[in-house]
């Protein structure tokens, strides 16, 4: 009888031994991998795929109405990079914005100055490779 339970706690002990060691196979090794493994989000920005347009490229000269500028900091995949220094130059003072989650830089362009003007942007000092005309009229 004393042997049985001896049998029993022994047996019961590899039970749950193996159950543990399933446990850790099944489920914690997986996660841990998935976390160690997982790849980190992208954060160079490729100039070639990043790009500006004009959401309105012309406005009354009167320093009020603006012609809005959009610039898309990405990557090579085309992801929106957040958090990067954009300037805007080519109408009076430069501008600057910091790219939103989605990679997004919106900029309102004014003038009291009548003309077309081309306006250039840079990424974090880097100079976009396009431009974006913007006309300003009376």
């Amino acid at each position: 009888m004393m042997q049985d339970k001896s049998l029993l706690l022994k047996l019961g002990g590899v039970v749950i031994g193996m159950a543990l060691i399933y446990l850790l196979a099944a489920v914690v090794v997986p996660k841990v991998m998935v976390t160690l493994t997982k790849a980190a989000p992208t954060t160079k920005v490729s100039l070639n795929s990043s790009y500006f347009i004009g959401g309105k490229v012309l406005a009354v000269a009167d320093g009020k109405e603006a012609c809005v500028v959009n610039v898309f900091v990405l990557d090579e995949t085309g992801k929106g990079i957040s958090g990067r220094g954009v300037e805007l130059t080519g109408v009076g003072e430069p501008q600057t914005e910091v790219s939103g989650a989605d990679g997004l830089a919106t900029f309102e362009v004014k003038s009291s100055k009548e003309g077309q003007f081309v306006l250039e942007a840079s990424i974090e000092g880097t100079p976009l490779p396009r431009t974006v005309k913007v006309t300003f009229r009376n």
